[in-house]
């Protein structure tokens, strides 16, 4: 979906991200139907703006519902393993090889969303250190509890919220 053009009282216009803006809206109903976290949290925001650079970046959104085909379209490209982050790169490198590309809103807000992802780091339980816990005379505590939390990419966060989210849709 193309920006619409609205003419404003000054004669100039205004390019509306109408593509971006859906998308969002789809992984923002996903999100909220699938009722897996707190609206207000960043760990919501990653799993939205990661869903929203998927719809977006897989030629758009269809309007009204997504179609069965869509939305197995949509969980394989959020699938564990998956290549996802190249993916992500190489669209938004081929959409900005696009002769207008340099004004349109709905790529701009895109990269925005992307680089947040990409450049945020959100405090999460390390995976890697499930096991047993060792009962020690220093292990308890809230020290204990960090130690069991990592910094990692949002995106590394939303990807697997934002995928969960479509098998429950």
């Amino acid at each position: 979906m193309r920006p619409e053009r609205q003419d404003g009282t000054s004669g100039n216009s205004l390019l509306v991200p109408m593509a971006w803006m859906y998308a969002e809206y789809i992984a923002d109903e996903m999100l909220r139907t699938g009722d897996l976290m707190e609206p207000s949290t960043l760990e919501y925001r990653a799993g939205r703006d990661a869903l929203a650079l998927t719809v977006f970046l897989s030629d758009g959104a269809v309007p009204d519902a997504l179609p069965a085909a869509r939305l197995d379209e949509l969980r394989a490209l959020t699938a564990y393993g998956a290549e996802w982050c190249g993916w992500v790169r190489e669209r938004l490198g081929v959409l900005g090889t696009v002769p207008a590309a340099g004004t349109d809103p709905d790529l701009a807000l895109a990269r925005a969303a992307w680089h947040w992802l990409e450049e945020t780091e959100l405090l999460a339980a390390d995976l890697d250190a499930i096991g047993a816990p060792a009962r020690e005379a220093g292990c308890d505590g809230p020290d204990a509890e960090e130690a069991a939390q990592v910094w990692t990419p949002a995106w590394q966060l939303g990807l697997p919220l934002g995928h969960l989210a479509i098998h429950l849709h």
